[in-house]
């Protein structure tokens, strides 16, 4: 199974894997560093290209943000008619130019390295290059397995822990369900990728350890963008300005109230009036 799908997979990343090579040849033989450490460097290499993408997924984010109470409010409005909540959706995408797809472009871009990289560490199993293949003196050989040695498995729970933190800065703006799968997707994905090399698996911890810093630091320098209240009020030709109207404590900027209309006078008794009799002058004593 793992050759056939090597080779549906080798033919179109043979490019990519060649690149992948000889960035590592370079970083180990032109700068110096070991192949574990080159994978590191590549990794960094990599996420640096990616960072014009890495920026509009922030803003991607934020735009759904802004918009998620409209969003909620219309899957709530067509809950019982899925195609037309998705039709809605869509409009309302494309009436405020947001794209969800774009938060997930780094992570799609990465899986063909990722590949790529996979085929440039068995290859390395099959013919050993010059230098060592160890990291650390921890790891003894990053061709090898992940679960090969007791080394292994700590980088394992490194890569759960770190995919964690990074699934926090990535699912902001997700609801509480999907968050909550996506902190359980690598508790069941650390089974999979711990059949890859150990290099692969140093590749993925450098890439999450990155998007927490990444994360660490957009959250510092970048605004938050409050989301808009779903009760604001509506102007209308008949609604006064708001500086005019009598909130009770003398207008929103604290202005003294204008001259209140006169008070209308109040209405007559629509009963006849009393009749009073009047003494005459020589009456009855």
């Amino acid at each position: 199974m793992n050759s056939i799908v090597s080779f549906i997979l080798a033919s179109p990343l043979t490019p990519l894997e060649h690149a992948a090579r000889h960035v590592l040849n370079w970083l180990h033989t032109s700068v110096g560093l070991s192949w574990a450490w080159s994978i590191v460097a590549l990794t960094v290499i990599v996420r640096m290209l990616l960072v014009p993408l890495t920026v509009k997924q922030i803003h991607s984010m934020q735009s759904l943000q802004r918009h998620a109470p409209q969003m909620k409010e219309i899957q709530k409005k067509y809950k019982q008619d899925k195609q037309k909540q998705n039709e809605e959706l869509m409009k309302f995408y494309r009436e405020n130019n947001v794209n969800p797809a774009a938060s997930c472009l780094p992570i799609v871009l990465q899986m063909p390295v990722f590949f790529a990289l996979y085929f440039v560490l068995r290859h390395f199993s099959q013919h050993p290059p010059g230098g060592s293949l160890s990291w650390l003196g921890v790891v003894p050989n990053i061709s090898h397995k992940a679960t090969a040695h007791w080394s292994g498995y700590v980088l394992l729970v490194i890569y759960v822990a770190s995919q964690m933190a990074s699934t926090v800065f990535m699912a902001a703006t997700v609801d509480k369900m999907q968050r909550t799968l996506f902190m359980v997707m690598p508790l069941v994905f650390v089974f999979v990728i711990a059949r890859f090399p150990a290099g692969l698996v140093l590749y993925w911890v450098t890439t999450n350890l990155w998007t927490v810093g990444q994360g660490l630091i957009t959250r510092r320098l970048m605004p938050k963008t409050p989301a808009p209240s779903l009760f604001a009020e509506r102007k209308s030709s008949r609604t006064p300005p708001k500086d005019a109207r009598d909130d009770g404590d003398g207008g929103a900027n604290g202005a003294k109230k204008g001259p209140e209309p006169p008070k209308p006078a109040p209405a007559r008794s629509q009963q006849p009036p009393r009749k009073v009799r009047r003494k005459k002058a020589g009456g009855r004593r």
